[in-house]
């Protein structure tokens, strides 16, 4: 069984979802994420996850979300939100974003900070963006180093879609963060070089999934059915079964989610993973 450890749902018409969640079990796939990417996107994910078996949530604004500084009316709302169900699993999506057009950095980095500290308040993983500017690929030492001065190693977590280098993985791995392989790993050949070389046991997979109109045919958008191509290519990259990634990636993404000190997602955990994915 696999995981989709990172997707956007909720942004999908609400008529959509039964086909994508089918065509998902059709695939193997037992559990997905939704990220909250506001407050609002974050309550969407989390009244969403309550409605299917297989659906677990994670709230967070994602730094091309960021409005203004996380004050302490707003740091309770992501904190009312993250208690209100064992089905939130993660502080998903934060991080930072170097590109062209995006948010005041400082208004970035105080909005990071705040929901670093809200994840080792709740023993919530953190699941983390980082986007460089094209030239610049150190620029993601910037969110490993706020991940490790706010002590975001006390609960762990995953840069989602990685695309950094062998160092970045390195500083992950360090930090007791997963890397979340996604879709460029089908098509990067320096991505599958770093991928071959990584432990299994530091892997969680994704597919970030988010309506993609721009594709022209609805077919040709990303699903979290697509996560078993993530899991094929790294299998082949790796020279083992996919029943081996299925396995070892599957196990990252529970202790990633199941630290100490977060009573009632373990047995969430458990209901989802050994609910009767078969039956549409």
């Amino acid at each position: 069984m696999l995981v989709d450890s990172h997707t956007h749902l909720d942004d999908f018409p609400d008529g959509e979802l039964e086909g994508v969640l089918s065509r998902a079990q059709a695939a193997g796939v037992g559990a997905i994420v939704l990220a909250g990417t506001t407050l609002e996107s974050s309550a969407a994910c989390v009244e969403l996850a309550q409605t299917h078996p297989m659906l677990l949530a994670g709230v967070g604004i994602h730094p091309m979300d960021i409005t203004g500084p996380i004050d302490d009316v707003v740091f309770g709302q992501l904190r009312d939100a993250a208690n209100s169900t064992p089905r939130v699993v993660a502080v998903s999506e934060t991080g930072l974003d170097f590109d062209r057009g995006a948010p005041d950095l400082a208004m970035q980095y105080q909005a990071f900070r705040e929901q670093v500290r809200l994840a080792v308040e709740l023993h919530l993983p953190v699941i983390f963006h980082s986007r460089e500017i094209p030239g610049q690929p150190e620029l993601h030492n910037e969110v490993l180093k706020v991940l490790r001065q706010e002590q975001g190693w006390q609960v762990g977590g995953a840069m989602h879609y990685f695309q950094g280098d062998a160092r970045d993985a390195g500083v992950c791995m360090e930090l007791g963060m997963y890397i979340s392989l996604a879709k460029p790993l089908l098509r990067q050949p320096a991505l599958q070089e770093i991928a071959a070389s990584l432990p299994l046991g530091s892997i969680v997979l994704e597919t970030d999934t988010y309506p993609q109109p721009f594709k022209g045919k609805r077919e040709n958008w990303t699903e979290p059915k697509d996560v078993r191509q993530v899991a094929e290519k790294l299998a082949e990259l790796k020279g083992i079964t996919v029943e081996e990634v299925e396995e070892v990636t599957t196990a990252n993404f529970i202790t990633m989610c199941t630290r100490p000190g977060a009573p009632g997602r373990s047995q969430v955990l458990d209901g989802v993973l050994l609910h009767d994915f078969q039956k549409p």
